[in-house]
């Protein structure tokens, strides 16, 4: 519940920032000026809309090392850390992608996968769930996380929260416009209140509609990854172990910049409607149907 009310909270800070940037820039009082010409605000919309987005996907690897405290083992002569890269190794194989860097990390039981290219991504696990699980277990987590990685997940998660974030920019600006000129007819230069207050309560209120589209899409690719375990190890019951295992244990928190790349969570209630994972029953009931 934490992690998905500080999801909410982010998102909502993020529009609350915008606007304000928009004003102090005047960014808003040019658009008026102007009329809100649709070519120059797509454009505003565009730039404040993927350029987070892209800044943070090509920063997502040193900032998942820094905020988990990972640690690379892809030459670590221990042989459980020679293992897991044998096993990541192998799996990138068969998933026809570059092998990634492999990295361990202190805490519960939580694994990820992150980067801006599928050729040079980083998997991390955690120690608990090193400790808490089997190795075949084990193997079908690292099958799940490289599956993101195949599958380019990481990339299409940006794009998806680029194009709501614009959406939410350029829809909430229009009607600001309309509110000012329109209903409280405005005729003077530059904005009126009806444009600052519609413009911010819209920033706040779309982004939250924006926020559940892009959960819904990171849900609906959690069930594809999992049936990409099953194809990597060629079988499914591997990963429905993993994840009866992850049911019974508590999933680590993970930094918000990979919590919707992380292994698990529990999302429940309407907040469900926000979580990055679906419920680990329905992922095993998803696993148990296929072919």
């Amino acid at each position: 519940m934490k992690r998905i009310l500080l999801f909410v909270a982010t998102n909502l800070a993020v529009m609350l920032v915008l606007s304000v940037a928009a004003s102090v820039l005047g960014v808003n009082r040019f658009l008026s000026a102007n009329g809100l010409q649709p070519g120059l605000l797509l454009g505003f919309a565009l730039v404040f809309g993927f350029g987070g987005a892209i800044v943070s996907l090509l920063l997502s690897k040193p900032i998942a090392k820094w905020s988990t405290g990972a640690q690379i083992v892809n030459d670590s002569p221990d042989p459980g850390h020679r293992w897991l890269v044998a096993t990541v190794q192998k799996l990138a194989a068969q998933a026809g992608i570059g092998m990634p860097e492999v990295a361990v990390y202190e805490g519960e039981p939580n694994a990820f996968a992150t980067g801006a290219f599928k050729n040079s991504a980083l998997v991390a696990v955690s120690t608990g769930l090193l400790r808490g699980m089997t190795r075949e277990e084990v193997e079908a987590v690292l099958g799940h996380e490289i599956s993101h990685v195949a599958n380019g997940d990481m990339v299409t998660l940006t794009l998806i929260q680029g194009v709501m974030n614009t959406f939410v920019v350029f829809l909430s600006r229009v009607i600001g416009y309309f509110v000012d000129r329109v209903i409280l007819r405005n005729d003077r230069e530059g904005v009126g209140i009806g444009y600052l207050v519609t413009t911010v309560v819209l920033d706040l209120v779309l982004g939250v509609l924006a926020a559940v589209i892009v959960a819904w899409f990171s849900r609906w690719r959690e069930y594809r990854a999992d049936a990409g375990s099953a194809a990597l190890l060629g079988r499914r019951q591997p990963m429905i172990n993993a994840l009866s295992r992850l049911g019974g244990l508590t999933p680590g928190e993970l930094p918000k910049s990979v919590a919707a790349m992380g292994i698990g969570g529990r999302p429940g209630g309407v907040m469900a409607l926000l979580a990055s994972h679906p419920p680990i029953e329905d992922r095993i009931r998803a696993l148990q149907q296929l072919p």
